[in-house]
């Protein structure tokens, strides 16, 4: 069961996630955390508004339908998103998925408080599936090199006895040069380097969050 308080730290409109939480309740998977959820605030009339929620597995976009009686919800996973980004506005900001085919998806009116963290926590979850995804890789092409094997020597029926035998050296393996994956801890720093050289996180975040990172080394 999903509990509602930790969907609220940042002014997000309570009925909106009370209703999308009850029906991603449903949908979520199995070992699939629901993350950050953010609700689009219009400038004047902001009875239905949409909502994005990210998980560690996709990104769900909610919209209200049929006046707010029914939930429309589509899921985009990360194996089919290229980048994400936010751009704030006068009013609000503007979230934009990329996804690797079709057209950006774009949520105007998101809080830009909000549209901040849903970037942070999008942008984290795509860059763990790309890591993972490079490591899944390596391994692919470890286990694709063939081991070197001596053949045997041919069977023959003629008597070389009288012939000096040879030793016969063969040639090394070769040599298979593998990058070895980062680990974790160089990995989470240069992702927390990465978001205050955006300007994304002040200084103080990022020195909190990299002392965080230190001491659980």
């Amino acid at each position: 069961m999903i509990l509602i308080d930790r969907f609220l730290s940042d002014e997000q409109d309570p009925k909106a996630v009370e209703k999308v939480l009850g029906k991603l309740n449903d949908i979520l998977t199995s070992n699939e955390e629901l993350i950050y959820l953010a609700v689009q605030k219009k400038p004047a009339v902001n009875l239905l508004p949409d909502c994005i929620a990210v998980s560690n597995k996709r990104i769900f976009y909610c919209e209200p339908a049929n006046f707010g009686i029914t939930m429309k919800f589509t899921d985009i996973s990360w194996k089919s998103i290229k980048e994400v980004s936010f751009k704030e506005e006068l009013f609000g900001s503007k979230f934009i998925c990329v996804p690797q085919q079709g057209e950006n998806i774009i949520t105007e009116y998101i809080p830009k408080t909000q549209a901040r963290k849903l970037y942070q926590a999008a942008y984290e979850q795509l860059e763990n599936f790309k890591e993972e995804q490079r490591k899944s890789d390596i391994e692919d092409k470890r286990a694709a090199v063939s081991p070197v094997t001596v053949n045997a020597q041919p069977q023959g029926i003629a008597d070389f006895s009288h012939i000096e035998e040879a030793v016969v050296v063969p040639d090394p393996a070769p040599v298979v040069h593998v990058e070895e994956p980062e680990d974790e801890t160089t990995l989470k720093l240069r992702k927390l380097k990465t978001l205050y050289d955006k300007q994304l996180i002040t200084q103080e975040e990022y020195e909190a969050k990299k002392a965080s990172i230190l001491d659980s080394f």
